[in-house]
């Protein structure tokens, strides 16, 4: 027995084969894999490019970029066909029935008066269609604005987030420009007033020369122009919606002749009533001779009143003024205090 141990072959190295040259081209479907991977949500938009480009690496950003020029597009669109609808409605509620302009039953409604509101309802429907043209325009471009830049993987989060606060923080300090607006807005749907209306407005009496959803401006009979903030308008006075009463009250003697007084008012009323120069623009109803309206120990006192357009109250009160008092002159019935 040999104590020498059998030698154990060592194994032989074989040569380790080098990479075949088509190796190196990567297999266009793993391509198109890896392509596809780099698209969230445009998955059929990106495969479509992937396919049509295997070997294009620009695909995904292609891709990203119609994705966003369509969403521009379709807010563009969506907007252009939102404020068109605005706009039909605008011009149809300016040309409708006007329900918070309309008379008082029993009152006659004249071209005059119609064309009034028909004007006042157009001015209240513009404003209206101003400002919800601009609210649309803000909603659809903003949110078109937050979906590229989510397609652009800037994190809209901390952005909503600091819009967010900064809508709270701007919410508490205007508490009274916001109130301004929602009286404003509010003010504009009911027609309390108008352009030209003579109103009341507790801190100024005058005629409104501008009015918007922050304020309301009057000019009063010194000239003097007032900024009146709509929020602070808790009551407002009127005096030219609709229509406008002017009326006289005749002081004459406590023995005079009470049938024929009143029939001289009649006459003079009926005279002024057949003028067209006051019936076709001023007068919308045929004046009235009340009667006796108070009497003491030494004068008999009659009203008569007149419906007119708003704001030809003061005319027509002073031809009636003028009017009766040549007809009491011509018959010699004197006015007392």
């Amino acid at each position: 027995m040999s104590l020498l141990a059998t030698p154990t072959p060592s194994p032989s190295l074989s040569p380790t084969p080098s990479p075949s040259p088509s190796g190196l081209i990567p297999d266009p479907m793993e391509v198109v894999s890896d392509i596809s991977k780099l698209c969230n949500d445009d998955a059929l938009l990106c495969s479509t490019f992937a396919n049509l480009f295997p070997n294009a690496v620009w695909a995904p950003l292609v891709a990203s970029a119609i994705t966003i020029a369509l969403i521009l597009v379709i807010a563009l669109i969506v907007r252009n066909i939102a404020q068109r609808l605005i706009t039909r409605v605008v011009n149809r509620a300016a040309v409708g029935t006007s329900f918070t302009g309309r008379l008082r039953r029993g009152a006659p409604a004249t071209d005059g008066i119609n064309a009034l509101l028909t004007e006042r309802r157009k001015q209240r429907a513009e404003t209206m269609g101003s400002v919800l043209r601009h609210i649309v325009s803000i909603v659809i471009m903003g949110t078109a604005i937050l979906t590229v830049l989510d397609r652009l993987t800037i994190p809209i989060a901390p952005l909503l987030t600091s819009v967010g606060i900064l809508g709270v923080a701007i919410g508490f300090g205007a508490q009274e420009l916001v109130k301004d607006f929602i009286a404003g807005m509010f003010m504009l749907l009911e027609d309390q007033y108008g352009v030209g209306d003579v109103i009341d407005a507790g801190a100024a009496i005058g005629t409104v020369e501008a009015v918007t959803l922050r304020i309301t401006r009057l000019r009063d009979a010194d000239g003097r122009v007032w900024y009146v903030r709509n929020g602070t308008i808790t009551r407002v006075g009127n005096e030219s919606q609709g229509w406008s009463r002017a009326y006289l009250d005749v002081p004459v003697a406590y023995d005079a002749d009470v049938p024929a007084v009143r029939e001289l008012l009649k006459r003079v009323t009926d005279e002024l009533w057949n003028d067209p120069e006051y019936k076709e623009s001023m007068i919308v109803e045929e004046p009235v001779v009340y009667g006796i309206e108070q009497i003491s120990d030494t004068s008999v006192i009659f009203r008569v009143s007149a419906r007119t357009l708003p704001s030809r109250q003061a005319e027509v009160a002073r031809e009636l003024r003028f009017r009766v008092k040549s007809a009491l002159d011509s018959a010699g019935v004197p006015l007392v205090a």
